[in-house]
Order: structure tokens, then sequence, then C-alpha cells
């Protein structure tokens, strides 16, 4: 389960193509969405503490789409896009991702994952965060969860905690 605030994060494979991510964040509901969704906020957690962001590019509606590259401290860059399924405000996004290779074009949905993102209210106006990815196939979930993804996702975490006190 996960720890209210600066804790660990819980990160499970519920089933063959799915990663289940879980934290709660010592911020009101309305402020980590807050901070999900505003691209200046983005910006700053995003790439964790593993590079700066490039570019964030959202336009946030469903069936409107998203970009994101950062510059990663190895000098390398990184690209991922993808299409808003859902949105209901400060409760639900769903999305697709994919990340962008040199011979994949950027407008491409070839290969995307599907993530849906929750936020709900917990105890002392903490907020639960859940991160549900849909992977193709386990093949590509495996890959997901052996990328050092959660190390990154634990800095994003910490970030819009950090963003979401800010704005209180």
């Amino acid at each position: 389960m996960a720890q209210t605030g600066s804790g660990t994060i819980n990160v499970t494979l519920p089933g063959e193509n799915e990663i289940l991510i879980t934290r709660t964040l010592n911020a009101p509901r309305h402020l980590v969405y807050r901070a999900w969704t505003t691209p200046e906020l983005v910006k700053k957690w995003w790439p964790g503490r593993r590079g700066e962001m490039t570019v964030v590019e959202m336009d946030f509606r469903v069936g409107g789409g998203w970009r994101y590259v950062m510059l990663a401290h190895g000098d390398f860059e990184l690209a991922f896009h993808g299409t808003y399924r859902e949105i209901v405000p400060n409760e639900r996004i769903v999305h697709t991702e994919v990340m962008e290779a040199p011979d994949t074009a950027a407008d491409s949905e070839e290969g995307a994952v599907v993530n849906t993102v929750t936020f709900e209210d917990a105890d002392g106006g903490a907020t639960l965060v859940s991160i549900r990815t849909y992977a193709g196939s386990r093949v590509v979930r495996d890959m997901i969860a052996q990328s050092g993804m959660e190390g990154g996702v634990r800095e994003q975490f910490e970030i819009i905690e950090e963003l979401a006190a800010a704005l209180a």
C-alpha cells in the first residue's frame, strides 16, 4: 500500500500486460491535478531529476495530443507523445503514450501504451494517485517495468508534491 507523503511508491503487475503505480501525495487533489495538467508545471516535474524538458506541447482536451521532449543528463534526447482519450477534471486522465524512436513519425500511435491516471482524496487532505499502464503485451510491459521507470516516477512524485505545496 502506498504511504502518505515522501514515502514509497507501490508498483505491481496486476495483469499480463499491466503495470499499476500508486502513491499518496501530501497535497490536495486539485493542486496535484493542476501540476499534472499545466504545461509550465509539467516541464518542472516530468523529467524527474534526470534531465531537462526542451518541449512540452499539450492540447489538453479529449482527442488532443501531447508531446514531451527531454534532454537527459547523458546528453541524449528522449521524446514521447500521445493522445488524450478521456479527461474528467480532478479525477481521471486517460491517454496514449509512445516513445519516439529516430525512425518513428511523431504522429504515429503504433506501439502506444494506454495510461489511466486517477486522483482520489486521501486522509488528511492528501491525494492518492494511481497510474495504470496497459501495454500491448507482456514483453512490452516487462520492458517498461525494467527500464528504470520506478526511480523516475518516484522522482516525479517528489517534485509534484513540492510544486503542489508551492501552489497552496
